[in-house]
């Protein structure tokens, strides 16, 4: 029988404890308080907000390894051929990047405290944390920023760029026209909520470390206009333009053509909200558990350019080492 956590929420040396009440309406965030956000890719909103909150590292607990396979939603040769038909539909100027994901799956009947406390010990990351409600619980190793808000300045940092640390030189022109096109996008996003001529791009194509990979990064930021409200914000910038693609609501046809719903809160939003601040992540490198199975999402930024095998390889890369923490065979 499934252990059943009880509810909690960390991030960054922030502790919630002592759960009020659970939302899908991102307008509720407005109401103040502490919130805990953890949205599906797919659209749907989930906020809960505690009552209690303090400053503590997060709870110990102990990790027993996942034994046995871990299942994917995609094997390798029909990975393969969903990034070849992506290729065809950019062929077609339908699209001009789409994320490709595949879910990894395996069984578990434990918390995933224990092994978030491992995360923090052997990967740890920006956007590291924990979440338990009835029916969810998260692990994070999230190393990109979906967005901070402190008051009316607002800054999201997509990552577009993977490769192996160590390596030298610049990234690929591959890598770096990706990057390119969702900071594009997600400036476009931005000025659905920010004044006029506010946006700007502080940094861009910039390689950050972190536990056996490299990223490349750029930063975006705007202000808020007056008024603007949290589900507003939500309905602009959701999904996150760099696990989506560009067009992204041409990109989003071709996921859900393809993935279906099976992303989860993979890809989604996950972090907290607190009146006009908040640390807010894009739900990459995450672990969920939903009764008694866990699920991990892997996936890869579809270009013309791309080569398949190498695509898959990117989504085993990624995965590695969050799955060697976790246990299981790939």
């Amino acid at each position: 029988m499934s252990q059943i956590p009880v509810p909690q929420f960390w991030m960054g040396g922030r502790h919630a404890t002592q759960l009020l009440e659970i939302t899908n309406n991102p307008e509720k965030l407005n109401d103040g308080g502490f919130w805990a956000v953890a949205t599906n890719f797919d659209g749907e909103f989930r906020a809960a907000k505690f009552q209690d909150i303090t400053s503590s590292n997060l709870p110990k607990s102990d990790w027993r390894k996942i034994e046995g396979n871990w299942q994917s939603s995609f094997a390798e040769d029909t990975y393969c051929n969903y990034v070849r038909d992506i290729q065809e539909s950019i062929a077609s100027g339908d699209v001009y990047q789409v994320n490709a994901c595949r879910i990894l799956s395996a069984d578990c009947n434990q918390s995933l405290l224990g092994l978030a406390n491992q995360i923090i010990v052997e990967n740890p990351a920006p956007f590291a944390g924990y979440l338990a409600l009835p029916e969810l619980e998260i692990a994070s190793a999230s190393p990109e920023r979906f967005i901070s808000r402190s008051k009316q300045m607002i800054i999201t940092s997509p990552i577009k760029g993977t490769r192996p640390l160590g390596m030298t030189g610049e990234f690929g022109e591959k890598d770096k026209s990706e990057n390119i096109m969702i900071v594009d996008l997600m400036r476009n996003d931005l000025g659905k909520i920010c004044n006029e001529n506010s946006i700007s791009v502080p940094r861009l194509l910039v390689t950050e470390a972190h536990p056996g990979l490299e990223h490349l990064v750029s930063d975006v930021i705007g202000n808020l206009r007056n008024g603007t409200s949290w589900g507003e914000i939500f309905q602009a910038l959701s999904p996150p333009g760099s696990v989506s693609g560009a067009p992204k609501s041409s990109a989003l046809s071709i996921i859900e053509k393809y993935e279906g719903k099976s992303r989860g809160p993979y890809c989604g939003i996950f972090g907290w909200v607190e009146g006009d601040h908040a640390e807010l992540a894009v739900a990459i490198r995450i672990f969920w558990r939903t009764g008694d199975q866990i699920n991990f999402g892997t996936g890869a930024g579809i270009t013309w350019a791309s080569d398949p095998k190498l695509e898959w390889n990117e989504t085993e890369l990624k995965a590695r080492k969050l799955i060697s923490i976790a246990g299981g065979r790939q």
